[in-house]
């Protein structure tokens, strides 16, 4: 008898041993298939993650305290434009209704990406001021009471694109939906209307929403007149950069019928392309070697 329920004691506990080792397995096998999805989903990351040479700064300012009229559509405006761009390879970093510190620091955060084969895209949607023949981005927290508040609160767009250039970005593009009724004009004793001229060095390329000593009003709608014509422009098909902006700059005269003019500024650049069709090459025009890997 107690051969026998030593025998059943015995089988008994084989049973729970072999109870445990296969819910083990069975734990292993979730943990292995878990650990699987997870590399699954960062391959799936990677295998649509930008290209290493594309990087793009997109600022998108509305909530200004002390402006009458705060322009509502540049965060949708920054928003939509991030998206696209990330479609078309940049690797992106949006910052919307950035204070001074924000836009310092995503500056920075670019420059250190920066490398000699670069193309790098900047946007800025906001409040634009012209201070000493230079066109400054103004921040959400700026306190402007006087036009050296400009220069000391504002970013420096001249700056910033000779910054990238000395960086070592080979091709600079600028998108500056900025040129809006100075909202401080009333506290300055003089003022300029508009954006300065902004220098467009060797392969860099400049729309900005109007020419320099203009402005224009908002338009109505979730997005404004020039975002939504360079948008629609970017997904029509894949063609060089300076076709889009120059395309962007006819639409919005056409379709504002001549009230807001783009302007273009360039120097000759090589021809990125941009649009829905990515692929490995790009053309090269001119003189100059196109160092974009897309075509």
């Amino acid at each position: 008898m107690t051969g026998l329920k030593a025998i059943l004691a015995a089988m008994a506990l084989a049973g729970i041993l072999s109870t445990s080792l296969g819910e083990a397995q069975r734990a292993e096998k979730l943990r292995s298939r878990a650990s699987s999805t997870c590399c699954a989903t960062e391959v799936s990351k990677q295998s649509i993650h930008s290209d290493a040479n594309r990087l793009g700064l997109v600022i998108g300012n509305s909530s200004y305290p002390d402006a009458d009229v705060p322009p509502t559509q540049t965060v949708n405006d920054a928003s939509a434009l991030a998206s696209t761009l990330r479609k078309d390879g940049f690797d992106i970093y949006l910052v919307q209704n950035a204070t001074r510190d924000d836009m310092t620091r995503a500056i920075a955060h670019l420059k250190t990406k920066v490398r000699p084969d670069s193309i790098v895209m900047v946007y800025f949607g906001g409040f634009g001021i012209q201070s000493g023949g230079q066109s400054y981005m103004i921040p959400v927290d700026a306190k402007i009471w006087y036009e050296d508040d400009v220069r000391r609160d504002g970013v420096s767009i001249d700056r910033l694109l000779s910054e990238l250039k000395n960086s070592g970005a080979h091709i600079r593009l600028a998108v500056i939906d900025a040129s809006r009724r100075n909202p401080y004009e009333r506290r300055f004793r003089s003022y300029s209307h508009g954006l300065a001229p902004i220098e467009a060095g060797k392969n860099a390329l400049i729309l900005t929403s109007m020419p320099p000593g203009e402005v224009v009003d908002d338009s109505h709608g979730s997005n404004s007149v020039l975002i939504t014509a360079l948008l629609n422009e970017m997904n029509l098909s894949t063609v060089s950069v300076e076709k889009i902006f120059d395309d962007t700059r006819l639409t919005v005269t056409r379709k504002t019928q001549n009230q807001q003019v783009p302007a273009v500024s360039s120097s000759p650049i090589d021809d990125v392309r941009l649009g829905p069709a990515l692929t490995n090459a790009v053309v090269s025009s001119g003189q100059y070697k196109s160092l974009d890997s897309r075509s």
